[in-house]
């Protein structure tokens, strides 16, 4: 009995004096089973397009399925919370877009506090909204209709596809820095806000790229400017807003984000690898092809950029004073 104990302790002792697997060390063997994304919006929309592309590279290129999971509602909130809550082991993603950004401000109670509790990972895309108007309105620049909207303030109903959405928040914007008049009509979503676009029952709206560009090349709506810095490629004759009202810029984008107090190493892990599928020219043409423009860099760089983005739109939201649903 006293061998077996001696023994006994004899283990124990060594077993405490092992050391625990070292962060580095799951790194090394990470992922060793599927890992989940999580998106805030349905399937179908630029945001499941993106999840999904990046979920089958990061898949090819690490070994393990990444699966996606929708979880709409609540302005990207119940996925916000759900990613918040997950275990910080690099096996939960959220997708960022800039409703996390716009609803710290959008919403009087949230709870978490987005830059505190998700760890930035590395950014994706952007891409520019484009300012559309219906064919009716006189206005073929942005100078004029600045002009048009000064001479008939109120008078100009401009269609967002919600409130704190980045469609709106993109007219907000512009109404900010030109101080024209333009009435806000919210709609669920951004299917039936271009409906009423192109039938006349709404005159404006900035909506997203992908959706309009192709209405603007048929003629039946009228592209005045893409709301980014520089020119898109998908309506290259279009100029930016920025030519015309100075410090004006409004893009969506996209980047990925894990639970506060993931592994550094696993962070670092994963943004080497979306920094390579952003570097490769596939992935380069597909992103291309849905006129966006990467966002390469590291988590530090792309967290910069989500908090400049939260103090920015929070201006925004002040000003027009708007609401969540």
């Amino acid at each position: 009995m006293k061998f077996l104990r001696r023994r006994f302790l004899q283990l124990l002792g060594a077993a405490v004096a092992l050391p625990a697997a070292s962060p580095i060390a799951a790194a090394e063997t990470y992922p060793n089973r599927p890992v989940l994304l999580i998106i805030g919006y349905p399937p179908g929309g630029s945001a499941d397009i993106t999840a999904r592309l990046v979920a089958q590279w990061l898949a090819e290129r690490l070994g393990q399925p990444f699966v996606i999971e929708n979880r709409p509602g609540a302005g990207t909130n119940l996925a916000t919370e759900a990613a918040v809550r997950a275990a910080p082991d690099g096996y939960t993603l959220f997708l960022v877009a800039p409703a996390n950004a716009i609803n710290a401000t959008l919403y009087d109670k949230l709870n978490y506090n987005f830059i505190r509790d998700i760890a930035p990972v590395a950014g994706l895309i952007r891409f520019p909204n484009v300012v559309v108007v219906h064919p009716s309105v006189p206005a073929k620049t942005i100078p004029e209709f600045i002009a048009y909207a000064k001479a008939n303030p109120g008078k100009l109903n401009m269609a967002s596809s919600g409130n704190g959405s980045t469609i709106q928040m993109s007219g907000e914007l512009f109404k900010m820095l030109t101080g024209v008049n333009l009435v806000h009509v919210p709609y669920r979503g951004g299917a039936p806000a271009l409906t009423d676009l192109l039938g006349g029952q709404v005159q404006v709206m900035f909506d997203n790229l992908p959706t309009s560009a192709e209405y603007v090349k048929s003629g039946k709506l009228r592209g005045l400017a893409v709301t980014s810095t520089a020119r898109s490629e998908v309506l290259p004759d279009l100029p930016t807003v920025n030519e015309f009202v100075p410090g004006y810029e409004a893009s969506a984008w996209y980047g990925i984000g894990v639970p506060k107090e993931t592994p550094a190493e696993i962070i670092d892990k994963l943004n080497k690898v979306i920094n390579a599928i952003l570097a490769d020219p596939a992935s380069k043409a597909r992103f291309s092809e849905l006129g966006a423009s990467l966002l390469p860099g590291s988590p530090v760089d792309f967290g910069k950029f989500v908090a400049q983005e939260t103090e920015k739109w929070a201006k925004v939201v002040k000003f027009c004073g708007a609401k969540a649903d």
